[in-house]
């Protein structure tokens, strides 16, 4: 058995998959094979459904593991979790990339090491659990995901974005950020806020919440994804957001 074939069997173990699933090929094939070879069906119909799985999956693991969080810590820790980024980490560390079905056109581009590419593999292979296996099998596959992506961030994956950010703007030699109530909607049992956090003169951010405290975890979270990091230029004064990622 190659190399090749010791991953697949792994990664259809992980799926709770047989290895010749029509499923678990699916998943694997790039559109670009699909490009090529008439028949072929790429994996864009299951990543489609399997991002959907996993935010459910992943929302049901961070809300049994982290029962003291809130809703707003859960949201941008989810987040972080099922992005591209967090998504082909997994990948990689399973050795996606030797078994990803592209395209002749794909392989002198980096298209088997793509983020994306192999992201959207990932969460193919999710649906392919779910469609061939059952919750139960997707739950499980979903739960190695976002547990090596909590390995990934750490202890600080559960700071609250409010704290971050203080933190980053200090570091970025400004001064504390500001928060504004901008809009209260919604009948009085079920309120909605609106909040617009700055910093430096610079609107950083704005979020929505069902109380002001968790409108304001929203914005910071956003902010946090615009501000450089320490060490780079901070943001400048002047128009909302104009010199911010």
């Amino acid at each position: 058995m190659s190399d090749a074939d010791d991953v697949l069997a792994q990664i259809a173990a992980l799926a709770s998959l047989p290895v010749d699933s029509p499923a678990l090929e699916q998943a694997l094939t790039h559109p670009s094979l699909a490009n090529e070879r008439r028949g072929v069906t790429h994996n864009q119909r299951l990543e489609f459904l399997g991002d959907a799985v996993l935010g459910f999956c992943a929302s049901e693991v961070l809300y049994g593991a982290f029962p003291d969080a809130d809703e707003g810590v859960l949201t941008r820790l989810r987040a972080q979790l099922v992005n591209a980024e967090a998504l082909a980490a997994w990948g990689r560390q399973v050795g996606l990339p030797g078994v990803l079905r592209i395209g002749r056109g794909g392989g002198g581009t980096g298209l088997r090491e793509s983020t994306n590419a192999l992201a959207d593999a990932v969460e193919a292979l999710i649906a392919a659990a779910y469609v061939e296996a059952g919750l139960d099998a997707a739950r499980r596959l979903s739960a190695v995901i976002v547990q090596h992506g909590l390995a990934l961030a750490g202890p600080l994956a559960l700071r609250d974005a409010k704290s971050q950010l203080q933190e980053r703007l200090q570091a970025l030699g400004q001064s504390a950020p500001q928060y504004e109530l901008l809009e209260t909607s919604g009948p009085s049992h079920e309120p909605h806020f609106r909040v617009r956090v700055s910093g430096g003169g610079v609107v950083l951010g704005e979020g929505d919440g069902r109380s002001k405290r968790v409108a304001e975890q929203a914005a910071a979270a956003v902010a946090l994804e615009r501000l450089p990091l320490a060490g780079t230029e901070p943001p400048r004064s002047g128009r909302a957001g104009l010199q911010l990622k």
